[in-house]
């Protein structure tokens, strides 16, 4: 975890090239959404392994690992709109 500092400077860095973030705030505020379901979804995993029956309440298509992980990543209006029907689901 000594490195989490680096890590940080350099996704702000990224996020600073972002034209639909405006302000050291803003990225702070998303930086911590990032974190936060990075973080609930290792805990998911852990719990799947420890509890075979165990459903995750989020569901499978906000999962970091189904939208996050991969390389390519998503990014642009298909994230937008990945997130933003997020916000609509029961």
């Amino acid at each position: 975890m000594k490195d989490i500092g680096n890590i940080i400077r350099t996704l702000q860095n990224i996020m600073r090239k972002d034209p639909g973030v405006s302000g050291d705030a803003q990225r702070i505020e998303q930086l911590g959404w990032l974190i936060s379901l990075k973080i609930l979804d290792d805990k998911d995993k852990e719990i799947e392994v420890l509890n075979e029956k165990y459903v995750s309440p989020i569901p499978k298509k906000l999962q970091w690992r189904n939208w996050a992980a991969d390389d390519e990543g998503m990014t642009g209006e298909i994230l937008k709109n990945l997130l933003m029907a997020s916000l609509f689901l029961n």
